[in-house]
């Protein structure tokens, strides 16, 4: 069977309930409906991405995040906007669509300070900072050590640029093979679902905003 491509978020959708990762990630049941914080937050990271790939000036109404985007960019090294990583599942690099793609990540912004064999991974966020999701920068980190095998050492943010809050980590390339590993025990259920076609539901207190409306735990049902 080929290989299952994988992402945090779709990692993380798997892990949240199979039903609704397969209602709406593999059989496309129910299509992706955008809404006013999700067309914010594209607006933002497009905005953004601009200003570090061609110093397009921010726009007035995201000015409040002009400050920490120019702290970012004063860093030394080299700066990647919206940098897409993909790798096959012997940790090698590969295209973004290519047929051998294992893992896939973006990474808002990346800094590559090949002298000091030194990488900063940032990840914008415009929502909530209540519930932190370090498992992203744990996953951007061992990417960019795939990528950039020189580097040594990766250090990690999660910005939340509306609540003016950030929250880092910082990881050695020695570390990245425990995480590998983990994550290749998580990935090996995604994978035994697609191989036993077997999707068990998972009921939570969120089942109310779930867009399956055919599942008996919605609510909606």
């Amino acid at each position: 069977m080929k290989k299952v491509a994988w992402s945090h978020s779709s990692l993380k959708d798997f892990e949240g309930c199979q039903r609704r990762y397969q209602e709406v990630k593999v059989l496309k049941n129910y299509p992706f409906t955008e809404t006013e914080a999700t067309r914010y937050g594209n607006q933002v990271h497009e905005a953004l991405e601009l200003y570090v790939k061609e110093g397009t000036p921010i726009p007035p109404q995201y000015a409040q995040f002009q400050p920490v985007m120019d702290a970012l960019l004063n860093k030394s090294g080299r700066k990647l906007a919206e940098y897409e990583m993909a790798l096959t599942a012997d940790l090698l690099p590969t295209k973004w669509k290519a047929d051998n793609v294992w893992v896939r990540g973006i990474a808002d912004l990346l800094i590559v300070d090949d002298e000091n064999l030194t990488a900063w991974v940032a990840d914008y966020k415009t929502g909530n900072n209540k519930y932190p999701d370090r498992d992203q920068l744990v996953l951007m980190s061992i990417m960019v050590f795939a990528h950039f095998p020189h580097i040594r050492k990766v250090n990690s943010a999660l910005l939340f640029l509306v609540k003016n809050d950030i929250v880092k980590m910082s990881m050695t390339a020695d570390e990245a093979a425990k995480h590998w590993w983990k994550y290749r025990e998580r990935y090996a259920r995604l994978e035994a679902s697609f191989a036993k076609d077997v999707w068990n539901p998972n009921q939570t207190p969120l089942c109310g905003w779930c867009p399956v409306k055919t599942c008996e735990f919605n609510p909606k049902h």
